[in-house]
């Protein structure tokens, strides 16, 4: 009853609530910049070749149609919002879904994807905040494939930011619901990576028992491929050579810098991640996570 009542207290206030501010980053940026890198650099939204970019703009033109017709669709908007960012264009999606936000308040999946675009763009503070929030909306009405989601972006949130002790803890609920084999290996190889962050080996390894070569995967080969090399099973020279200018490239890539870093060959782990960021896949999860390494080494230089 609580909760409950808490979750109504919170509702009320959303409604209640003037739209919430711009953050300062985004105010100033040029309108064809999507964000600013951890490392000063402002990145355009990605190009994309021209057959599937005409196939994700043809998508895009029925979602905001279907939004048109029915703008007061929680399920519209959110359609819109995620076509609008698969063409990298995350500002106009934030902005859909903050509108949406006004309109539906007490929705879980609005904030959970806007919080997901916040990551792309760096603002993991607004990030976390709308994870919050939607962890404590979905307590209304729990859907464990929600749930999973949100702990998941949470986890990514705190990792980028540098917070392992929140990310292992959110990594960690996310884990204990994935109950595909694609959400398995993926949340796995975060849950792993956070472990070996804090020093907790043995922890590590025991994230790795239920994996086999034998798992069936679609989505998550990259990841998968990443647990079998912590494993022994793979060698990360034969991983290296992957592309940084494809999504599954730089997964394997930051998994494999990450790999020498947390086991003391930083020499080892910096030309992979600056391998990363000449690439072309600047809003991936696993570019962002390489630039937010190569930001906290910088610092760490200039405070020697």
């Amino acid at each position: 009853m609580r909760r409950l009542a808490a979750i109504a207290l919170f509702c009320a206030a959303c409604r209640s609530a003037a739209p919430p501010p711009v953050p300062d980053a985004e105010q100033y940026l040029p309108p064809d910049v999507e964000a600013m890198s951890l490392l000063g650099k402002p990145l355009p939204a990605p190009e994309l070749p021209a057959e599937e970019r005409k196939k994700r703009e043809d998508e895009l033109a029925k979602a905001q149609h279907a939004y048109d017709l029915k703008p007061d669709s929680a399920d519209a908007a959110l359609a819109a919002g995620d076509r609008l960012a698969d063409l990298g264009r995350y500002r106009e999606a934030i902005a859909v879904f903050s509108e949406a936000i006004r309109r539906h308040p007490d929705d879980p999946r609005l904030y959970r994807d806007r919080g997901h675009r916040y990551i792309n763009v760096r603002l993991f503070r607004e990030a976390l905040n709308d994870l919050q929030s939607a962890e404590l909306l979905e307590h209304a009405k729990p859907d464990a494939n929600e749930e999973q989601q949100i702990h998941y972006l949470t986890g990514l949130a705190n990792y980028l930011a540098g917070d392992f002790e929140k990310s292992l803890a959110a990594f960690q609920r996310s884990l204990a619901l994935s109950k595909t084999p694609d959400r398995l290996v993926a949340t796995s190889d975060w849950t792993w990576m956070t472990l070996r962050r804090l020093g907790r080996s043995k922890e590590a390894e025991q994230v790795l028992e239920p994996i086999s070569i034998d798992i069936n995967v679609a989505d998550s080969v990259a990841h998968h491929q990443l647990l079998l090399m912590y494993e022994g099973e793979i060698a990360p020279e034969e991983l290296q050579r992957q592309s940084a200018n494809t999504t599954e490239g730089v997964t394997i890539l930051y998994g494999i810098g990450n790999w020498y870093y947390v086991n003391g060959q930083t020499e080892k782990a910096v030309p992979v991640w600056k391998k990363i960021l000449d690439g072309n896949q600047s809003f991936n999860f696993g570019y962002v996570a390489a630039e937010a390494e190569m930001a906290r080494l910088d610092k760490t230089r200039r405070s020697r």
